[in-house]
């Protein structure tokens, strides 16, 4: 009878145990589809704007390699004030994180939950690297430039909070060296090479957001 009593005990607690960890199972599932959701929009605008700052770069190669770029001072200084805008895609990561600090991953005993889970986040890991590494680098050589041929004075009469507006009058670029100016066009090329990139990358992200919400509201049952 006693081991009868301490095997139903032992029953009793493993149910319970795994009664608890469903439901934190399915807790975690529900606040990574929240996360899913909040980085549809986030990418639907990061998109937005990278194809924005793409016709910024496309304008400032074609003014700066005109006949005379001072010509029309206010769109040169106007787009080269704006390429330098961060165009940063950040997901939303808490659950991810709270899944591998904590070692909640062992808690998402569906294998098909839980790789569409790791391959989520190793795809927005790629997105990362490419912000990271090759726009880091490419805006690393292109500030330098960017200060060689433009008036810092100028500049500051064009900030209004977070609005950039056209500077007044027609003012001239520090320098028109050729060499120069083709220096800032390599790299605002590359730049803008890396953002369609990332941009092709962001709408297979989004995809998978998309299907991901789709299949874990249906094999969670979630709303």
């Amino acid at each position: 009878m006693l081991f009868l009593a301490i095997s139903a005990g032992f029953l009793v607690e493993n149910m319970r145990e795994h009664y608890i960890e469903n439901k934190r199972e399915k807790v975690l599932i529900k606040s990574f589809v929240e996360d899913l959701k909040q980085d549809t929009a986030k990418i639907t605008f990061n998109i937005q704007l990278r194809n924005s700052k793409i016709l910024v770069m496309d304008s400032l190669i074609k003014i700066l390699n005109s006949a005379d770029p001072n010509q029309d001072g206010q769109s040169v200084y106007y787009w080269g004030r704006r390429v330098s805008r961060s165009t940063l895609f950040q997901s939303n990561d808490r659950t991810i994180k709270q899944l591998k600090n904590a070692g909640g991953l062992r808690l998402i005993r569906n294998q098909k939950a839980s790789n569409t889970i790791m391959t989520y986040d190793q795809a927005n890991d790629y997105i990362i690297y490419l912000q990271t590494n090759r726009e880091g680098l490419e805006l690393a050589g292109i500030y330098p430039l960017l200060a060689k041929l433009f008036d810092g004075n100028v500049l500051e009469t064009m900030i209004h909070g977070m609005e950039i507006t056209r500077p007044p009058g027609n003012p001239v670029l520090r320098s028109t060296d050729k060499n120069l100016i083709l220096d800032l066009t390599y790299f605002l090329h590359q730049y803008k090479s890396t953002s369609i990139v990332i941009i092709v990358r962001l709408q297979e992200l989004k995809q998978a957001a998309t299907e991901s919400i789709q299949f874990l509201q249906k094999e969670y049952h979630l709303e």
